[in-house]
Order: C-alpha cells, then sequence, then structure tokens
C-alpha cells in the first residue's frame, strides 16, 4: 500500500533528521477520531502521517486535485477534496464516511495554514463533525515545520499529540452556533496549550 511504504520511509528519514514525537499514545488505538492540529505549513500533514501509528484521512483543497497525476496521488494517500470558502456537502460526507467506519480523520481548524503566527478564528468544521460522528478529537501542535526543508539538528522539529477530547456532555445537546463555538474553543485552547509547552 502506498500510504504505507511512503509512511514508513518519510518516518525513517525524518526521525534521523531529528523529528521528535511526543505523546502518540494519546491517539486512541480504534474507533473515530479527528486529529485537529494548527497549520504552518505543507510539512504538517507529511508530520501528522509520521507521527500516528494509524492511517489519517485529510481534506484537502480541491485545487490540487485538478492536476491529473497529483490528484491521483493525492487520493492514493488518503486525501480527498473539499471546496474551501463553501459548505462543501460531498467533502462533509466523506469526512462522516472515513468516521462511521472508525478511521481517522485530519483537520486544520484554521482552515488555511497561518505563516505569520498571528491568531486566527477558528472554523466550526472539525466540532460539527465531531459532534455529528460523535468522535473524539485529538489536539496536535507541529512546531518547527515552517522551513522549506525542516531538520531537527538546528531547531525543534516537534509533533506533539495531546489528549483526546471527549464530546459526550454534548451528547443530548442540539448541534447549534453556541456548542460549537463553545466546542472550537477548547480545541483551540488544547492546541495552543501543546504549543506553549
Amino acid at each position: 500500500m502506498l500510504y504505507l511504504s511512503l509512511r514508513g520511509i518519510l518516518k525513517y528519514i525524518f526521525l534521523f533528521l531529528g523529528l521528535k514525537l511526543e505523546g502518540v499514545h494519546n491517539l486512541p488505538d480504534k474507533g473515530p477520531v479527528i486529529i485537529a492540529a494548527n497549520h504552518v505549513s505543507n510539512w504538517d500533514p507529511i508530520f501528522i502521517a509520521i507521527a500516528l501509528k494509524r492511517p489519517v484521512h485529510y481534506m484537502a483543497k480541491s485545487e490540487l486535485f485538478n492536476y491529473r497525476l497529483l490528484g491521483k496521488l493525492l487520493y492514493k494517500i488518503n486525501a480527498f477534496p473539499v471546496r474551501r470558502g463553501t459548505a462543501d456537502r460531498r467533502a462533509i460526507k466523506n469526512a462522516l464516511d472515513i468516521l462511521e467506519s472508525g478511521k481517522v480523520l485530519g483537520m486544520f481548524p484554521e482552515g488555511t495554514r497561518n505563516k505569520t503566527g498571528d491568531e486566527i478564528k477558528f472554523q466550526s468544521g472539525v466540532a460539527m463533525l465531531a459532534l455529528k460522528a460523535r468522535a473524539p478529537i485529538v489536539p496536535v501542535a507541529c512546531l518547527g515545520t515552517n522551513k522549506k526543508c525542516p531538520v531537527g539538528w538546528f531547531n525543534p522539529l516537534v509533533v506533539k499529540l495531546g489528549k483526546p477530547l471527549s464530546v459526550v456532555k454534548y451528547k443530548e445537546k442540539r448541534i447549534n452556533t453556541v456548542n460549537l463555538e463553545d466546542l472550537s474553543n477548547q480545541i483551540k485552547a488544547e492546541i495552543n496549550s501543546l504549543l506553549l509547552k
């Protein structure tokens, strides 16, 4: 399988280059889970995939799938397209199908890369999918991935996984703006906490 082969090769290379993995035991061994991470670089999904012991499925901006060969490669490594800036029902259905089949969904709640490090309002997509699928959320912080070729020998290069956030307390509640914002704020606080540790 291409995903596992690439993951194995890249993991070997980047661990040699100083990539540190923290809290990997926080990923549940089975069942649906959403990975919610900060996003500063195109390296982030690669390093998260290296860190996780389970295959991760990512939403990727639909423009990337316009290139025939790249699109085929993305599908083979568990990515699927999402049209940003719209309520893309097909992407939402794909994401829910992934979670309902007990797999791992990787998402970036900021909705785009944050190259400046300035605070960006989190989108509510992660919270909405977590509540619909009753899936826990594992917050993840990527540090040092914003270099053209990240190497942990010279600067910190770390992927940190936090403890899973349960959505049980929302079980009897409606999926509305207040609850989505509340859960999104919890996710944001957990990611920021990991970034500061």
